[in-house]
């Protein structure tokens, strides 16, 4: 039977245990709310683990150590991938590159010098109206000012009085007050050191330290810190190991320590600054040590007393003051431990003297003991039956069995069987996978695939298994629930039966008993019953639940609000954390120690608390347990109160001296130059500070044990780029001595060798990443090399074998007179049909260009040996006439070929004579001759019109025009020709061969001289020709005598001039191809299917700051068509929209917060970066334009031409290598956002491709590749309706009230709810309190936001085809303001349909609906109106969004809907977006771009973001930009984004430059610049925008 039994006195409590100890057949009083007779009772003592193992680690909380840490510098890369340049052309560099790249050389400079004031500047940017959800730590703990008591009480002065005189350890139960000690004590010191300082004696400063313990280091040490800075007025300061501190040099804390009059900090943090001689023991006054228990050992406490402390002079040691509970920590005599912690801390033990005083001023809580029923015996249930018996081979699944085993005892079978659906879940599975697979990998037994392979298909069937069975719902009949769940579930029903204050705490020892009591109460719990979890940071079980340090804080808030009224928790919440007072704690697992009960019970210090042992019936150790910490408890407070307040404080019978002398024996150096101290206690952890500081150093110290003698010698080995390697240390017959000695040693060594500095730090410095705390945000500036596809895996997966049918692709000009001489279609011939590409925009002369059109053939063509000999060797001679480069004949190893194609013929793609399209006669003619030579006797008319190649230089080549009468070979070159080395005469002119050679040279002196046009060095015909390609001279003189020709006519023919003419094009066609096929097959590893043009656009990335939209762009790729910009806004949008929905559909009862984070998860950057590299997606980006060297053939040997000589299996281009596939290998540099950018605009693509339908599966489909995530699993628009459950409340009855609103919007809008309680949820605000089950509008007014930015999104999009991103983000910023938002709903009449509470809302609502219809009266019909009103009240334009979402929803997720509304409402407002460049303008980098160069004439600012060097907590993460003008910095700005951070920084600098005029300007930012400058500027886009 369960039963509580109260115990209101010591006396009473012990009495009744030893009452039960002697007699089991007594029987407590009854007390119990269900009928628990039928539980069958055992006779049996159930087994107790006289060890105290635990399957699990007790509660314990990950914590950073201070070791060595500092932040990676921001790599600024301004070299792009390169670009081939032809011999006539000349890099067109971006004017203000190296003004760029002097402006951020100058801003990381300035970024490095204050990292540490941008650290100490966010920490002052909490807004106490913010809301909690949106707060880092840092500012939740800013904007909770906790306030100690003004009026001390009595037991408090009695202490503190104590403490004035001596050194004292304040022993009072936890809510006592001892803080408030503290703060009297420091008071009391910084007055006398202020008195000091003014007699002009040495500043000194206090220390209030904390421990590195259960509780995060960060929310104490800023909860510490929000406590006193709320209750002294001096200067008070806060460190912890996150900040990165141990960092910082000597010069940065002693100007801390010269700012400060307190530091609150973690112990380590003092150790670390003695040791390294930053502050000596003499500098401070005033020590006080939190939880002083925990001095014992090696802890930092005890080492600075031990190392620092004592090696002082009594005058030089300041004074001491600990803070405890309790002495006791560990189960051991409690008077034995108060004197081990007096001579530790060198106090004495103090408490109140009068008990009475703490009774009136603390409340205690009501103790009682909860009996609860015997447990059964540990068995395993039939899901882990089945799971033993299917998947024997699981080994690390052993714990889990363990653990489910004790589960069934302590807590029944269902909750035990859920821990399996915890532990196999598809994340934790995966994780057990990738386990699985490092266990196999680092064996040192090599084990056969088939053994991993059985493995893990194991535990995927172990999953589905568990995924498929019914786990039922928990009954408090039978085994589902053990006695002592039922016996809580009785007592929290009681506690939350009705609406209360009541707050409670039910405290477990294993994390997963808190998360299996969480979800149990969540089910089974009373309505009043708001729980959660309070559990520590460490993850690493299958189906641990990870909570982060801001979730902690952010449970703990609202605990403290009353929006919790009941946390599970483990240890966490028994020490440190600053938790609301309790009206009951319930200690469901019994503690273990004194402390942990008296620490625990401190929390129910609310009037009339209840402190609940949870034992079980009979269970001889639970009442011992109970008995011993109670009676240790009076043993250590009857020893307190007799200590006699004059005594001398020596160590009583702990032999503190001896341990000293034990420890005096270890060697101790200190540096003659600093007096930083080196010891043995310290030794290890500067050795691996030096070593993280090392470049490229990932392996820490290794330490090797040996025995001499009966002695332990170790030997440390550092990794190999140290400059000292390895140190032995002297014999001990302690392995931890042994090791300690080593690294002293080493440390000896390095100092010796001047390696660590004089403060024993180290002379390397090693960055760390810069956004190793970020979770969402990329590094702006974090660049890195990936390999680049160069061709398409089409080629070599064709390749290999004699092809018997080939399919053509036909190119030709659909304007080829632009070409300005004959030219004739060729054809790509493949082994598989290509695509059909769009048409590729070529320039052919100076403002002339054509489309080539490739046109496939869908029939293929059959190719026997002979006529793929033709084929062959056309192909070949169009590589060695055109291009100078002879390739070996190696069809099977051959991608393509070329054909001419008849100019007399219609081309279309299903035509069934492909034979009849070919120039047969051509190809006959290549195949049987090689070359034609001139002859004396050749008429002058064969020389007109013909292609001409100097043999000796293969980059002069020439088409004919005509022969010269009357010049000859001997003839001084005219004037008009182009310039050449040799320009003796004609001849002279026509030929390059070498001096010696030109000598012995002999030429007909009478042949004729030609007129010729030289053929530029232009491959890339794809770019527009350049001023200096416009320029050059082309006009050329030459004899035919040392020229090879091409034929005018067939029989003459080597290669007609149409065929060169158009063979020079196809170099730029066959890039363009190969980068469709690139683009399309990056779409294919996402499984999309999207058109080919708009595939390349969104992998192309044509210079490298292709993101900075109005950035002068850096390195630009010419010729690359689009590039991924415009795509990615769009897809962006999509994205934000698509998991919205799904989100929304997979949780629709969740709130509007989770919602967000969620939805973040999904679209942040980081995500699509890390998915966009597990698939491999950076290879597929196009970041290099066209190349002179790197269009030619894979697979078949260059035996011929530039580049032969360099490897014998394929060519090497300039930095390229090749692989042993003669296939070029590639490298490009790709920003982390480049890559992410990318994502998106493959998305944009995948919308785009369906336009004309309207279809948005495709982009669907996308998503769901690109985020990787059980949130999104779409792959057509009607899953996501699918996906929706309707609520309870959508589908209820309706209320005439619900009614009577639809029908009345249905007459104003059009639009008729078939779920009208949708249509009322929508207009409900959260200001209402209880509607029923209706929510509030916040749900769908998250789901509309995203449906009506991506309406806005495609208007803009599609009606502005030649914006940049940039305008296109400003305007919309127009369309989706609150501002008119809120104007709209007006217009709608929205607000009187608005459910809310409170006369302010309804006031301001009424003011701004006057205020609009004004202003729409007097506009006279300007659809900009809105923008001439004040800011609205947020629920107007809230339940326009909400509004739209309850439509999307009832017309099953329709977004044609949407659309309608908007043309219907909204778009009319836009038809014009030039009147809102104002508004657009509005935006501050906006705004400072053209205030800067319109109306100050300034070119040379910028705006620049990065990420923040230090930051200053775990959850501390952020960006500065910096405003640049003129090499100096003007404003900054921090934010979570580099973009807010840019906006902040930009207000900022117009604050300073608005109202100056040109000359002021000029003269106090000595600017140059010239009106030639800001003009470029201006049209380039000058500084960066968001």
């Amino acid at each position: 039977m369960a039963q509580i039994v109260s115990s209101t006195s010591e006396e009473d409590l012990l009495s009744f245990e030893d009452t039960i100890a002697m007699d089991h057949s007594y029987q407590p009083p009854q007390w119990s709310l269900i009928d628990l007779e039928d539980v069958p009772m055992d006779n049996h003592n159930p087994p107790v683990n006289q060890n105290n193992e635990t399957l699990f680690d007790n509660e314990s909380v990950f914590h950073h150590s201070n070791g060595s840490q500092a932040s990676e510098g921001v790599l600024y890369d301004d070299t792009g991938s390169e670009s081939e340049q032809a011999e006539h052309e000349t890099p067109q560099q971006p004017k203000f590159t190296a003004r760029k790249k002097e402006q951020r050389e100058k801003f990381e400079q300035w970024r490095l010098r204050n990292a540490e004031q941008i650290a100490n500047d966010e920490i002052k940017t909490a807004k106490a109206k913010a809301e909690d959800e949106t707060l880092s730590i840092r500012e939740l703990m800013s904007k909770d000012k906790s306030h100690i008591i003004s009026d001390p009480r009595e037991y408090q002065m009695e202490l503190f009085e104590m403490a004035k005189t001596r050194n004292i350890i304040a022993v009072l139960d936890t809510g006592s007050g001892k803080t408030l000690i503290a703060v009297l004590l420091l008071r009391f010191v910084i007055d006398r050191e202020l008195e000091n300082r003014a007699r002009g004696t040495r500043p000194r400063i206090a220390f209030f330290l904390l421990i590195l313990g259960k509780v995060d280091c960060v929310t104490l040490v800023f909860q510490q810190y929000a406590v006193l800075h709320s209750n002294l007025e001096y200067e008070i300061e806060r460190f912890c190991g996150e900040m990165g501190c141990d960092l910082w040099a000597r010069e940065t804390w002693q100007k801390h320590f010269k700012e400060n009059k307190i530091i609150v900090c973690t112990a380590e943090i003092l150790y670390n600054c003695l040791v390294h001689s930053f502050i000596t023991i003499d500098q401070i006054n005033l020590l006080i040590f939190d939880e002083a228990h925990h001095a014992k050992k090696n802890h930092a406490y005890a080492r600075i007393i031990k190392d620092f402390y004592l090696a002082a002079g009594p005058v030089e040691r300041p004074k001491v003051f600990g803070m405890t509970a309790s002495p006791v920590d560990a189960r051991q005599d409690p008077v034995q431990a108060a004197k081990e912690l007096e001579a530790m801390l060198h106090c004495q033990i103090a408490t109140t003297s009068d008990l009475s005083l703490l009774r009136m001023s603390v409340s205690r809580p009501e103790e009682q003991i909860a009996v609860y029923a015997k447990l059964r015996f540990p068995y395993f249930t039939p899901l882990s039956d089945s799971l033993k018996a299917r998947y024997p081979g699981l080994e690390l699944l052993n714990k889990i069995f363990k653990f489910v085993q004790e589960a069934t005892s302590e807590l029944g079978e269902w909750c035990a069987d859920q821990v399996w659906s915890f532990a196999l879940a598809e994340q934790e599975a995966m994780r057990l996978e990738r386990k699985i697979e490092h266990s196999h990998a680092t064996n040192q037994i090599l084990k056969p695939v088939e053994q991993l392979d059985d493995e893990i298909g194991q535990l995927r069937d172990a999953q589905a298994f568990v995924r498929n069975w019914n786990f039922g719902t928990p009954s408090f009949d039978g085994n589902s629930l053990s006695s002592k769940v039922i016996l809580l579930h009785s007592y929290l029903r009681q506690v939350f039966e009705r609406p209360s204050e009541t707050r409670c705490i039910v405290f477990v020892n294993r994390r997963y008993t808190a998360r299996l009591l969480g979800n149990l109460f969540s089910r089974i719990g009373p309505p009043h019953m708001r729980m959660d979890l309070l559990i520590g940071t460490r993850y690493g079980d299958p189906g641990d639940v990870k909570i982060s340090f801001r979730q902690q804080v952010l449970t703990l808030t609202k605990f403290r609000k009353g929006e919790l009224n009941c946390l599970f928790a483990t240890s966490i919440a028994e020490e440190g954390l600053d938790i609301p007072d309790c009206n009951v704690v319930i200690r469901f697992d019994l503690y273990k120690t004194l402390i942990q009960y008296i620490q625990s019970r401190g929390r129910a210090r609310h009037t009339n608390s209840k402190y609940i042992h949870m034992i079980e019936d009979h269970n001889r150790w639970h009442l011992q347990l109970v008995t011993d910490v109670r009676g240790g408890e009076i043993v250590m407070r009857r020893f307190c109160e007799a200590l006699p307040a004059d005594r001398l404080l020596q160590g009583n019978d702990y032999n503190f001296e001896g341990a000293l002398a034990r420890e005096g024996k270890l060697r101790k150096y200190i540096d003659p130059e600093s007096g930083a101290t080196l010891t043995y206690a310290s030794s290890l952890a500067i050795l691996a500070h030096f070593v993280s500081c090392l470049p490229d150093a990932s392996a820490p110290p290794i330490f090797s044990m040996r025995v001499d003698n009966k002695l332990f010698v170790c030997e440390v080995v550092l990794p190999e780029n140290s400059p000292i390697r390895s140190a032995i240390g002297r014999p001990s017959s302690k392995k931890t001595i042994a090791k300690r000695s080593a690294a002293f040693e080493a440390c000896l060594l390095l100092r010796q060798a001047r390696h660590l500095d004089s403060n024993l730090l180290p002379t390397y410095h090693k960055h760390l990443p810069a956004m190793r705390n970020a979770h969402l945000a990329l590094n702006m500036n974090k660049a890195s090399q990936y390999d680049m596809m160069v061709k398409p895996s089409l080629w070599k997966a064709t390749r290999g074998c004699q092809p018997t049918a080939l399919f053509m692709t036909v190119m030709e000009l659909d304007l080829p007179e632009n070409l300005g001489r004959d030219s004739q279609p060729l054809a790509l011939l493949t082994r598989t049909r290509l695509p059909d590409f769009p048409p590729i925009l070529l320039h052919l002369q100076p403002d002339k260009t054509s489309n080539v059109v490739c046109k496939s053939m869908v029939k293929s063509l059959l190719v026997p040996g002979a006529t793929l000999s033709k084929f062959t060797s056309f192909t070949l001679r169009i590589y060695k006439d055109i291009f100078n480069k002879k390739f070996e004949k190696n069809e099977p190893e051959m991608s393509y070929w070329l054909v001419p194609v008849n100019r007399d013929r219609p081309i279309r793609a299903h035509e069934h004579d492909v034979e009849g399209l070919i120039d047969w006669e051509v190809l006959d003619y290549v195949d049987q001759n090689t070359e034609w030579k001139w002859t004396i006797y050749e008429p002058n008319s064969s020389l007109e019109n013909r292609y001409l190649v100097d043999k000796w230089d293969g980059g002069r080549r020439f088409y004919s025009s005509r022969v010269v009468p009357g010049l000859r070979a001997l003839d001084p070159v005219p004037e008009d020709a182009a310039a050449h080395k040799y320009m003796k005469s004609i001849i002279d002119y026509s030929v390059s061969l070498y001096p010696r050679a030109r000598e012995k040279a002999v030429w007909l002196p009478e042949q004729p001289v030609i007129a010729a046009h030289r053929i530029m060095h232009r491959l890339n015909w794809l770019d527009e020709f350049s001023e200096q390609q416009k320029q050059a001279k082309s006009k050329a003189y030459v004899c035919p005598e040392p020229l090879l020709f091409s034929a005018r006519k067939v029989k003459h023919l080597q290669l007609p001039v149409s065929v060169a003419a158009m063979g020079y094009l196809f170099p730029a066609v066959l890039t363009r191809l190969e980068s469709y096929l690139v683009a399309l097959e990056a779409c294919d590893v996402l499984g999309l299917t999207v058109q080919p043009h708009l595939a390349l656009e969104a992998i192309t990335k044509d210079s490298d700051n292709t993101s900075e939209h109005r950035e002068q762009q850096i390195h630009v790729q010419k010729g690359m068509g689009k590039n991924y910009e415009r795509l990615e806004f769009l897809g962006d949008c999509f994205l934000k929209m698509a998991t919205s929905i799904s989100i929304f559909c997979i949780s629709p009862e969740n709130n509007e917060f989770e919602y967000h984070v969620r939805r973040m998860l999904l679209i942040c950057n980081k995500n699509l970066f890390n998915n966009a590299v597990s698939l491999g997606l950076y290879k597929y980006i196009r970041s290099m334009g066209f190349s002179r060297r790197m269009w030619y053939p894979e697979g078949i040997k260059l035996l011929e031409g530039k580049g032969s000589n360099a490897t014998n299996t394929s060519k090497v281009f300039d930095s390229k290598g090749s692989n042993a596939a003669g296939e070029t290998v590639q490298k490009h540099t790709l920003s982390d956002k480049t890559i992410a950018d990318v994502c998106e605009a493959l998305i944009g693509a995948a919308l785009l491709s369906y336009r004309s339908s309207g279809n948005m599966d495709m982009a669907a489909k996308a998503v769901t590749s690109l985020v990787c995530s059980e949130d999104h699993n779409i792959f057509e628009w009607a899953d996501y309706y699918k996906l929706y459950s309707k609520p309870t409340y959508q589908t209820a009855n309706t209320s005439a009230s619900q009614l009577y609103l639809a029908e009345q919007i249905e007459k104003k809008l059009g639009y008729h709810f078939k779920y009208p309680r949708l249509l009322f949820s929508a207009f409900v605000h959260s200001s209402i309190q209880s509607y029923g089950d209706m929510p509030c509008y916040q749900r769908l007014e998250f789901l509309g936001d995203a449906l009506l930015d991506m309406a806005c999104v495609n208007f803009l999009f599609y009606r502005h085809p030649d914006r940049d991103p940039q305008w296109l983000t400003e305007h919309k910023m127009a369309m989706v303001s609150n501002k008119f938002l809120g104007a709209l709903s007006v217009k709608l009449g929205f607000q009187r349909f608005i459910r809310f509470s409170g006369q302010t809302l309804e006031w301001q609502n009424r003011e701004f609906v006057q205020e609009v219809e004004e202003a729409e009266r007097e506009s006279e019909g300007a659809p900009d109106y809105w923008t001439t009103v004040k800011m609205p009240p947020k629920c107007l334009s809230d339940v326009v969004e909400s509004y739209l979402g309850a439509v999307f929803v009832d017309s099953e997720f329709d977004f044609h809907e949407i659309e309608k509304f908007f043309e219907a409402h909204i778009r009319w407002y836009f038809e014009d977006m030039s009147i809102y460049d104002t508004f657009a303008n509005h935006h501050p980098v906006t705004h400072l771009h053209k205030l800067l160069t319109l109306s100050l004439g300034c070119s040379n600012y910028s705006i620049m973001a990065s990420n923040i060097i230090s930051a200053s907590g775990m959850e501390e993460r952020g960006h500065v930009a910096v405003v640049m003008v003129h090499g100096d910095v003007v404003a900054n700005g921090t934010a979570s984004s580099g973009k807010i951070a840019k906006v902040k920084a930009s207000a900022k600098a117009l604050k300073l430059l608005t109202g100056l005029i040109p000359a002021d300007f000029r003269e106090q930012y000595k600017c140059d610049c010239k009106d030639s400058d800001a003009a470029e500027v201006e049209v380039g886009g000058g500084g960066t925008a968001v």
